[in-house]
């Protein structure tokens, strides 16, 4: 089936019932879906100028053949096809839409991304957003958000992390830099994404290989390099982060943030890449968060709590004064108590957050010698919370080498959202607990304030200003 793009339209309607007609052709053979396919992409790319004006738009173009009989009909060579094009196409208006059809295929079908994987696709869009950085801004968005998506379901080729370029990640971040003055711009969450992906994928790579990868191929984090030469210029990312966690109920996402802020909090040189007010908020949004977190989220209150100790020992929040001191100690009384209703709120403590809270306390400024302060109670408060906390014996030697594992292998699959405690309460579903409710408060600026109260912590934290066009 052959397309003239020399037809000539005369309306818009015109344009969406031709290409209803395209994508409707019932191919017998290789050859006649491949002449299909030219015809859709010479058609759409040859008046996206005229009709083509918005996101939704390039949409409604792939769904006409994602949705077709000729894509339902021959589903495996139409996507290999398309890939093959993303390969070879240079022009922006077929890229566009050649990526468009891909980010939306892959979202529903994993095997899209898999099959991306398979045919080397990964550096073929590093190239793209590289070196294709001033062509359309959506094409650039969506390749950004296709490079995610395929990274964050697989483990990515051990070939394709070896070549990424230090100039690459560099580029990425200086992006965020010079959008640091809006933080609404939409490019801002898709590349944080692809920065935070890209550090999963080296954490994997380093502490969780594949069976085909040899024990002494070793591949160095681009993205931790590049911070610990150049952190002091890329700040913002560093705020965003915080931000992100702030507001991100995915879980997968969390898990992401998580893992960067481990290895930033274990890095010598990346210590104190954070502003002190900064590692503030994350302190209140950790506090928050441990307490917030359901029952059944075990392993990501472990990531939290394994982020949390060197974020306390190896920061500047280990300077006087001491940030927020009594309440992580009342927190972590709280995680491991027996009995009552912290029980009831955090349920039967198991071994590895025994574990984890010990590693905590026994932070050089979260200990207190045994005088009691005035006004202290025998068996309270406090400081005797840490004698009893301390009391939990932590295992020596391959404590670091085994948090930084388990904080690798950790992973969720993309859409889970986390639960929340506070959403239970509010709904009733926690009779005679302690009640955990929201109370906001409007400043003389406009801005809003969330207080948190349970088990005599007090958190008051600011909404985030995060807030990305078309993400919830």
């Amino acid at each position: 089936m052959e397309f003239e793009v020399s037809y000539q339209l005369d309306d818009e309607q015109q344009f969406w019932d031709e290409l209803d007609d395209i994508v409707a052709a019932r191919c017998q053979s290789h050859g006649l879906i491949d002449d299909a396919l030219r015809s859709y992409f010479a058609f759409v790319s040859n008046y996206k100028g005229d009709y083509l004006h918005t996101e939704y738009d390039i949409a409604r173009c792939s769904l006409k053949l994602l949705e077709s009989v000729l894509f339902s009909a021959h589903k495996e060579y139409v996507r290999r096809q398309i890939i093959y094009s993303l390969l070879e196409e240079d022009s922006p208006d077929t890229l566009h839409l050649i990526v468009a059809l891909l980010l939306f295929d892959g979202r529903d079908n994993e095997i899209t991304l898999e099959m991306m994987n398979e045919e080397g696709v990964f550096l073929r869009l590093v190239e793209l957003i590289y070196e294709r950085k001033d062509d359309d801004a959506g094409l650039h968005r969506m390749l950004l958000e296709l490079l995610y998506e395929m990274s964050r379901i697989q483990r990515l080729r051990l070939q394709d992390l070896i070549l990424i370029e230090d100039d690459f990640v560099q580029y990425l971040f200086k992006v965020i830099e010079g959008l640091s003055d809006d933080v609404n711009d939409p490019y801002h969450y898709p590349i944080i994404r692809v920065l935070l992906i890209l550090n999963e994928q080296y954490m994997v790579s380093a502490h969780d290989p594949g069976p085909d990868q040899a024990p002494t191929t070793k591949v160095t984090n681009k993205v931790i390099r590049v911070l610990s030469a150049r952190g002091t210029a890329f700040k913002t990312f560093g705020e965003n982060i915080i931000l992100l966690l702030n507001r991100e109920s995915e879980t997968s996402l969390q898990l992401l943030i998580l893992k960067l802020l481990y290895l930033l909090f274990t890095t010598p040189s990346t210590y104190e890449y954070f502003y002190t007010n900064d590692l503030h908020v994350l302190v209140d949004v950790m506090i928050r968060n441990l307490l917030d977190l359901p029952l059944s989220a075990g392993p990501l209150r472990h990531t939290y709590l394994r982020v949390l100790y060197p974020l306390l020992a190896h920061t500047q929040l280990k300077h006087p004064p001491h940030y927020k001191k009594d309440e992580l100690l009342r927190l972590l009384t709280m995680m491991t108590a027996s009995g009552g209703l912290m029980e009831h709120h955090f349920g039967a403590v198991d071994e590895t957050t025994k574990r984890l809270v010990g590693r905590c306390v026994c932070v050089p400024w979260l200990k207190d010698d045994d005088r009691l302060e005035p006004g202290e109670e025998e068996g309270r408060g406090p400081k005797v919370a840490t004698r009893k906390l301390l009391d939990v014996e932590i295992p020596s030697g391959m404590a670091s080498s085994l948090s930084v594992v388990e904080v690798t292998t950790q992973r969720e699959r993309p859409g889970v959202l986390t639960g929340s405690r506070q959403r239970e309460e509010d709904q009733g579903k926690q009779d005679g607990l302690e009640e955990t409710r929201p109370q906001r408060s409007d400043d003389d600026n406009g801005m809003h304030e969330e207080r948190l109260e349970a088990g005599g912590i007090t958190i008051l934290q600011e909404t985030s200003p995060f807030e990305v066009e078309g993400e919830a």
